[in-house]
């Protein structure tokens, strides 16, 4: 059994969305003085590998710890879409013909990025709001995607997020897909921190090679 591990490490050079916080950890107890090390960590929730909850961008919507654990956890479908500099309907369809997966992880251009990257790349490859709309058509029930959004930063609306939010499907955002390689059949482990009232949490997020 191989375990893929398709989450960012955090770190302060970690890039992150215009206007977020910086990574930082600081520890306050130490070796030899206290005989033991123990350390604080601040971030957005939205750093590196994360969900978004419905609470995100719906008022009223359902925080982290409402998240259906059973979207999180189970077979995945990886596409890699190539050189496309926008994911849309016609690209998922190119991809997956009639399938119907349960969750969907997008490998772009995005990914390689991530081995060097120290600053924000606004022109990162994301979904359209038509592609977010054949998403939940298609009945799919988690969408990821390897920059920090899965809808591009050029938009001047959140429908992507909301189109997916609204319909009940988990935002799965900063994964590194660069060493995962599409069309292998995976089961996904993802598990957000329960962070009661948060609109989305970090997570570690694994693929599984299913022989």
């Amino acid at each position: 059994m191989r375990l893929i591990d398709i989450s960012l490490p955090i770190t302060s050079r970690l890039p992150r969305w215009p206007g977020d916080p910086p990574v930082q950890m600081e520890t306050f107890l130490d070796f030899p003085d206290d005989g033991v090390r123990a350390s604080s960590l601040s971030f957005s929730l939205h750093t590196g590998t994360h969900v978004d909850a419905p609470l995100h961008h719906l008022p009223g919507g359902g925080d982290v710890e409402s998240l259906d654990l059973a979207s999180l956890i189970g077979p995945a479908t990886v596409i890699d879409v190539g050189e496309v500099k926008c994911v849309t309907p016609e690209v998922l369809e190119s991809h997956l013909g009639g399938a119907n997966p349960s969750r969907l992880l997008v490998k772009t251009l995005n990914s390689p990025g991530w081995s060097s990257a120290t600053e924000f790349n606004p022109d990162f490859v994301a979904l359209t709001r038509d592609a977010a709309k054949w998403a939940v058509e298609r009945g799919i029930r988690l969408v990821g995607i390897d920059y920090l959004s899965v809808q591009s930063y050029h938009d001047g609306d959140p429908d992507v997020h909301v189109i997916l939010l609204e319909a009940g499907v988990v935002i799965l955002e900063g994964l590194d897909l660069s060493g995962v390689v599409a069309a292998r059949p995976y089961e996904l482990l993802c598990l957000p921190l329960r962070i009661r009232g948060a609109e989305g949490g970090p997570c570690r997020a694994v693929l599984r090679e299913i022989p």
